[in-house]
């Protein structure tokens, strides 16, 4: 009985650690290089997750900003197309990564997340714009 207790524990124990170490998203996490191959792709959305005033300072080019920290960031991405693919960034990788595991469970499926974010960017040779 207590063999039988302390094993159904150690099972409980490793399902939760898997659990938790899991992000909940279904992004594929890319490095620079791979993160601009895929904002190449015909159709792809480029999303900045930063707020408002980090992507006045510089965003990738054709980027749309929709700022994960607004309060309402659910809501605005009701209104994207979860059937198109999305290369997510931020400026260091916390906040897409946090984004795209809300997207997953929104119903995205096709999405690229930047390592590093903007700092890895523009350290790979990366360039911004201010449009």
């Amino acid at each position: 009985m207590k063999k039988s207790f302390i094993a159904a524990i150690g099972v409980l124990v490793t399902a939760l650690a898997l659990t938790s170490c899991s992000s909940g998203s279904s992004a594929k996490k890319v490095d620079p290089q791979g993160f601009f191959d895929a904002t190449q792709q015909a159709g792809i959305v480029v999303l900045d997750v930063r707020t408002p005033a980090e992507f006045a300072e510089g965003h990738l080019p054709n980027a749309i900003n929709v700022d994960f920290e607004s309060g309402n960031f659910e809501e605005e991405i009701a209104s994207l197309d979860k059937s198109a693919t999305y290369a997510v960034y931020c400026r260091s990788g916390n906040r897409s990564g946090q984004a795209t595991a809300v997207m997953s469970k929104a119903g995205f499926e096709n999405m690229y997340d930047l390592q590093g974010g903007v700092l890895d960017w523009q350290a790979a040779g990366g360039t911004l714009v201010n449009n």
